[in-house]
């Protein structure tokens, strides 16, 4: 929906989650000198500014990125780097998006196919990975746009679906487009954003995909507090198809440590857990 502005959520609960998640991925992928690509169906405008504008408006990055910022968190030195090198100093102004972050990994054999629907999201991200070569940028639908570029030439890669779910048949859209995007690059790394505002939706998108036949899906979440049908996003979470190996072992020591310092009145909550096996 080209009303969604992520300016207004940037360095959230949620962005933390996703964030992490992507990195300890790219790291995994880098890993090995073979290229790889990295495709985002949902861009956003890559780089946002903290102190002023939409950011500053809702603050919600104070409850995210902040209650971590400045605090020692070895495990997390990778992801602390990337947003380091975003700002001049210590103080955190800039937080980089998905794309500013997968940049970050790319080498001169890599390549990153990034598209954004929203017309001044769309020129802004242009502007922050111009001096990018092996980055394309695309004003098209996430979903249409991920599914052109498959199979990537490398075979190997990551593709991060993270549409707003502005409209109820988007959880139903991304299966979809997950579904047909597995038939045509079954090996590569899929990590799928979702929100928890109603959670039955949430529950038919997990059904969806623990009943499609793909194998080797894990799911990891943040809470701040229960699920509530009086609020807004009281939680958040990545699915994750062909996982990096030691990813669950990552996330399974991060998760309750993050829950512990994000939770609203008291710890949060969290799920670490395999949705379908590798194999039976």
């Amino acid at each position: 929906m080209l009303s969604y502005r992520h300016s207004f959520h940037a360095g959230n609960f949620a962005d933390v989650l996703k964030h992490i998640v992507l990195v300890e991925i790219l790291e995994h992928l880098t890993a090995k000198e073979k290229a790889f690509e990295y495709i985002d169906s949902h861009a956003g405008a890559g780089l946002f500014d903290l102190s002023h504008g939409h950011a500053e408006k809702l603050g919600e990055y104070r409850n995210g990125i902040g209650r971590l910022w400045g605090e020692d968190w070895k495990e997390l030195r990778s992801y602390f780097g990337i947003i380091r090198a975003c700002n001049a100093s210590s103080s955190l102004i800039y937080y980089p998006g998905s794309p500013l972050i997968a940049t970050q990994f790319l080498r001169p054999r890599d390549k990153a196919w990034l598209f954004e629907l929203h017309p001044t999201d769309f020129r802004r991200l242009e502007k922050n990975t111009g001096d990018f070569r092996n980055v394309r940028v695309s004003c098209l639908d996430g979903h249409q746009g991920l599914l052109g570029v498959l199979p990537p030439a490398s075979r190997r890669g990551l593709v991060l679906i993270d549409p707003a779910y502005e409209i109820k048949t988007e959880y139903e859209q991304v299966f979809a487009t997950v579904k047909k995007a597995h038939r045509k690059f079954s090996t590569g790394v899929f990590a799928i954003w979702y929100p928890v505002v109603d959670r039955s939706r949430v529950k038919e998108l997990e059904l969806s995909l623990t009943g499609s036949g793909i194998r080797d899906i894990q799911r990891f979440e943040l809470g701040l507090a229960p699920d509530s049908d009086d609020r807004g996003m009281t939680a958040s979470g990545m699915i994750v198809i062909n996982p990096p190996w030691k990813l669950f072992e990552k996330m399974s020591g991060l998760l309750p440590r993050l829950a512990d310092v994000m939770g609203e009145n008291g710890p949060g909550c969290y799920k670490c857990d395999t949705l379908v096996p590798e194999s039976i």
